[in-house]
């Protein structure tokens, strides 16, 4: 399984559900890289995204204790029930929030990282892979700058 994040110099993601700091290429480089894919996320990041509803092209995955109901998403309340589905699809990637990023990362092994060279007040967290010698940075995929902010895409590996 993979999982795709943008994170700020600290490993900041967000601040009250949503992205302090959000670039048009970080976006574009989320929509191609989680096109035709099974997506797992949780349902306060649902909350952001545009109209609530699902993102197209992608099948959509909720991991929530709720018993709710989400039109458009499968519901799966347990991250080993997102992981046994996600075997069912050629590509799943874990698109966040904070908690399901924590949740799901023991169960992927590559790692989209968006770093936005910025420092935004967050109050969520994604663990420093370049702390963690479970992970290694294999390639700087793509880099750039937008509105004065640098960014690198990085794709990072479980190491075997």
């Amino acid at each position: 399984m993979e999982l795709i994040v943008a994170v700020y110099d600290d490993w900041g993601i967000g601040k009250n559900g949503t992205q302090p700091i959000a670039l048009s290429a970080d976006r574009k480089f989320f929509r191609e890289t989680t096109r035709g894919a099974m997506v797992i996320v949780g349902r306060r990041t649902i909350e952001d995204f545009p109209g609530q509803q699902p993102l197209p092209g992608r099948v959509n995955v909720a991991l929530t204790r709720s018993d709710a109901q989400i039109p458009g998403f499968t519901v799966c309340h347990s991250p080993e029930e997102a992981a046994d589905l996600a075997k069912t699809a050629q590509r799943a990637m874990v698109i966040g929030g904070g908690s399901i990023y924590r949740q799901m990362l023991a169960y992927c092994d590559t790692a989209y990282v968006t770093k936005v060279h910025a420092l935004p007040e967050s109050d969520t967290y994604f663990p420093n892979l370049d702390e963690d010698p479970q992970w290694e940075l294999k390639q700087i995929l793509q880099s750039g700058e937008e509105n004065g902010i640098c960014y690198e895409m990085c794709l990072y590996c479980r190491k075997s």
